[in-house]
């Protein structure tokens, strides 16, 4: 059994002796045409630049005017030395959050959902514990981090070696239920914003409970399948694997590096457990900026309604399941990202209508990986248009 431990495991929004390659998804003429030749060579040194700092493998996905173009360097499997497949499989973690917002949105518009109604109306005695009171505590603020609830995965239950984690089965209310009644709140509803995935687990139960769906059901039904992302999903109870074409997923272990692409997500859930791509993400996420999937005053209620996360680095502000990104340049970004064993993804959308996806099979764990990877976003995102 891998001493490996998964706490921390759902985050916000985060090798020098394999041979750094990076290949080109299509021709020339098949990549966005506002990267030039010496955007795309800046793009490559960038993800050379984080794999030489000790990822296994790093993909970059740029769509634009309905184009990709994908780069990758490292790679997916570090026996095999084969390369991060185009297109590739991956968990995407909280951007699952995006998605349930979107959701959640849709039923805003309808009427079914109140923002500023409290949580317990449509979940009537869950949300009770120390300093916790649901009547107090707006799905506006679950949406946009602001509820105070304290983090579901800091359960001791769940630090636990990853042979564990595997194929341990849990339910969203009951992992709620347990953090609730354990943990005190950590400050009033709407004295600040502090990231906790407890809340998109509430978000998801509030779904289900005025749908009488499950909400990966109601997000493939809203989300999924209107857009067409063939790659996009969640994980079927007991399904461990990932679909083809996928890397290999790892975590590093006193100096080692631990596959852990196999896993059970149902800890997760509607807080990050869908699986995606690079290029499925890049299109949910310029619908939704573009105003196909949510009505024009819930878009703006999601990007307005934002605060600057005091658990988080600086120059995150957090909507409503949407989160403007700083970035080097001047480019407006609105986006997500997500962290889940295995695997982190940085995503957004410029306001020109850009939109890049990094991906990385390593979970960074210090400041120079970190660093590395997210310069690989900037550079994509600022590159000349």
């Amino acid at each position: 059994m891998t001493s490996l431990r998964v706490r921390r495991i759902v985050a916000g929004g985060v090798a020098a002796m394999f041979a750094l390659t990076a290949c080109d998804s299509g021709t020339d003429s098949a990549a966005p045409r506002q990267l030039s030749d010496s955007d795309r060579a800046a793009v490559r040194h960038a993800l050379e630049a984080a794999v030489a700092t000790g990822l296994a493998g790093v993909q970059v996905v740029v769509t634009e005017d309905g184009r990709d173009w994908t780069a990758s360097a490292g790679v997916g499997n570090t026996e095999s030395g084969a390369v991060f497949p185009d297109n590739a499989v991956v968990r995407v973690g909280s951007n699952t959050k995006a998605f349930v917002a979107t959701a959640m949105m849709q039923l805003v518009a309808a009427g079914t959902v109140e923002l500023d109604a409290p949580v317990e109306r449509y979940l009537p005695g869950v949300v009770r514990g120390e300093g916790i009171d649901g009547n107090r505590i707006t799905v506006r603020n679950l949406m946009q981090h602001t509820s105070g609830l304290p983090e579901y995965l800091e359960l001791p239950e769940l630090d636990v070696d990853y042979d564990v984690m595997l194929t341990q089965h849990h339910d969203a209310a009951d992992l709620v239920q347990r953090a609730l009644s354990t943990m005190p709140a950590h400050f009033p509803p709407g004295a600040k914003a502090e990231y906790s995935n407890t809340n998109y687990l509430l978000v998801g139960m509030v779904l289900e409970r005025v749908t009488g769906h499950p909400v990966a059901e109601e997000v493939t039904r809203r989300v999924i399948e209107p857009l067409g992302l063939r790659h996009t999903y969640f994980p079927a109870t007991g399904d461990l694997d990932l679909r083809d074409p996928h890397p290999q997923g790892y975590e590093p272990d006193n100096g080692k590096r631990v596959d852990v692409t196999r896993l059970d997500t149902t800890w997760a859930g509607a807080a990050g457990a869908l699986v995606s791509t690079g290029g499925d993400l890049n299109r949910f996420f310029t619908a939704l900026l573009a105003g196909k999937l949510v009505q024009p005053t819930q878009l703006a209620q999601m990007q307005r309604d934002t605060k600057p996360l005091t658990n988080r680095p600086a120059g995150i502000d957090y909507g409503l399941g949407l989160a403007r990104l700083a970035v080097p340049c001047d480019a407006q970004v609105w986006g997500h990202g997500g962290s889940i064993p295995g695997f982190r993804t940085t995503d957004g959308v410029t306001a020109k209508g850009r939109a890049v996806t990094v991906v990385a099979n390593q979970r960074p764990t210090d400041p120079t990986s970190t660093s590395a990877l997210q310069h690989v976003f900037d550079t994509a995102v600022c590159a000349a248009s």
